[in-house]
């Protein structure tokens, strides 16, 4: 196992909501953008946004597929539905 796929302690919280990553991503973002920045604080304040960031894009992925089967599920339940919208009046 590659330190990309590694899911230890070291890994965002499994329940992390987006709107908490992101957030904590902003604040870290701020704290590298200050000039007092310490290396040893920089380097792991790197790597933890780089695993916030795998963490948001992996709860975006996991959400846009709960919206194609939640789409999918729709257009399959009434293909009627689809058909007859088309032609008005009859």
């Amino acid at each position: 196992m590659t330190d990309s796929q590694d899911t230890t302690a070291d890994s965002p919280d499994l329940d992390l909501a987006y709107a908490d990553a992101m957030a904590e991503l902003e604040d870290i973002l701020s704290q590298l953008e200050g000039t007092d920045v310490d290396v040893d604080i920089l380097a792991d304040r790197v790597q933890r946004a780089t695993q916030l960031i795998g963490h948001c894009r992996g709860r975006i992925e996991r959400a846009r597929l709960e919206v194609e089967d939640a789409v999918g599920t729709l257009e399959s339940a009434s293909p009627a539905a689809t058909e007859s919208s088309g032609e008005p009046g009859e």
